[in-house]
């Protein structure tokens, strides 16, 4: 059942067959070489991939996305894309082709573009920002040798993760990535890194390229598991990019959610005044740990907007990480007005000149936190950003900072005031 289910999951819905019928896949066009060249490659240790029928349908499949998709190109890596959905549907083509259509633009939106470098950078800076946020250790041994994810990721999410693994092991993560939205894939690229942790962190650059070339047995299961609770963890504009596919307006369901999912909200909702913004990418780079929304704030910290800010029914308290807001502007400026529950330790005074935390009253209650989600919140955005890379080069996990600061909240009307001390 699971070639149906999974094509029952991607919404392939229509008329298929007359639409892969429709599609011209016999005319020679550039791409047949590089095709030719790929197919004997791929996944051939299977006896149906690897058999004259088998070549001749992924043939086929591949022929058809590229000719239906004029605006996209072919990059080697599409043909092990193919192959799950080919060796589930074998003797359905046209399945298999509107699954791959299907997923493409929901899991790789614009990475077969011509000129993709845009979208990958920006995929690959939000990757390393995951990787901070959830192990900050890991993250700071990787980025001190140089270790980069431009040096093994890449062939990761271009094929999600069908270039690196076995089908049977992709069969077990894409029937859970298929109930995930558009990030999961950051959190299964974490889970992988942290199955290697203790190679990774006792080695330097030249063995970790080592270890990559040649991808050590992952347990699959365990990497599923930990993708789901990674996922669970990361606060979900954290993972916001410009380049993904720009959310469809929702059809109004009566309130019932279609399919299940591991976040509240699993489709990308709409934008609002308290979304994230697009930054540019240099900007993006510059940050080691991610940006969350004022609507996630807002959301994880439970607080009642008034006004024109309406925020959807509030969910169970059960499924809500614990979170801690740093108000890191000066005392007057806080005392002026800041988030409820927040606390104050202003940036100009926060650090050693050894780079420890001074010590006091806001400091202890920060240490308590520690493995709790930690929101960053201020006016200056490079403030916001070094207070927080300082955080997590002392191994804090789970830091973020707030898009746009103190200001996003001002108009919700959700800052307060301490009562005066008489």
């Amino acid at each position: 059942m699971r070639g149906l289910t999974w094509a029952a999951l991607l919404g392939v819905e229509g008329a298929i067959h007359a639409k892969y019928e429709a599609i011209d896949k016999d005319t020679p066009i550039p791409t047949d070489r590089q095709i030719e060249v790929d197919i004997p490659r791929c996944h051939q240790y299977d006896e149906l991939l690897s058999s004259p029928e088998g070549h001749a349908k992924f043939r086929r499949v591949l022929k058809a996305w590229v000719v239906s998709h004029p605006d996209l190109v072919y990059w080697q890596g599409l043909d092990s894309l193919c192959a799950p959905f080919l060796y589930l549907n074998f003797n359905n083509e046209a399945l298999a082709y509107a699954c791959m259509s299907a997923f493409i633009p929901k899991y790789l939106y614009n990475f077969f573009l011509k000129d993709n470098s845009h979208v990958i950078q920006e995929y690959l800076t939000v990757f390393s920002q995951m990787i901070a946020f959830h192990d900050p250790e890991l993250s700071n041994h990787l980025n001190e040798i140089g270790f980069i994810p431009d040096l093994y990721a890449i062939p990761w999410f271009l094929t999600m993760f069908t270039h690196v693994f076995p089908l049977h092991k992709i069969f077990h993560l894409w029937d859970t990535l298929l109930l995930g939205n558009s990030s999961f894939p950051f959190c299964i690229g974490v889970a992988i890194l942290q199955q290697l942790r203790d190679r990774l962190l006792a080695n330097g650059f030249n063995e970790c390229i080592l270890l990559f070339s040649d991808l050590p047995e992952i347990d699959i299961e365990r990497c599923v598991r930990e993708s789901i609770n990674l996922f669970c963890w990361t606060p979900k504009s954290a993972t916001y990019r410009q380049h993904a596919q720009p959310p469809k307006p929702a059809p109004d369901s009566g309130g019932v959610r279609s399919s299940p999912c591991f976040s509240s909200e699993c489709p990308d909702p709409p934008k609002t005044d308290l979304s994230r913004e697009s930054i540019p990418l240099n900007d993006l780079k510059s940050e080691v740990s991610p940006r969350i929304s004022a609507e996630d704030l807002i959301d994880l910290c439970e607080l009642t907007v008034t006004g024109h800010f309406k925020t959807p029914t509030k969910k169970t308290k059960s499924s809500k990480p614990k979170l801690l807001v740093v108000d890191i502007r000066n005392s007057e400026d806080f005392i002026r007005g800041h988030i409820s529950g927040s606390i104050n330790i202003p940036f100009s005074a926060a650090f050693t000149a050894e780079g420890e935390l001074t010590q006091g009253p806001c400091t202890a209650v920060l240490q308590n936190f520690k493995g709790k989600v930690i929101v960053i919140v201020g006016h200056v955005a490079k403030h916001t950003a070094e207070f927080a890379a300082h955080l997590v080069k002392m191994k804090y996990p789970r830091i973020c900072i707030l898009d746009g600061g103190i200001n996003k909240i001002k108009p919700t009307g959700l800052l307060t005031v301490p009562s005066p001390q008489i």
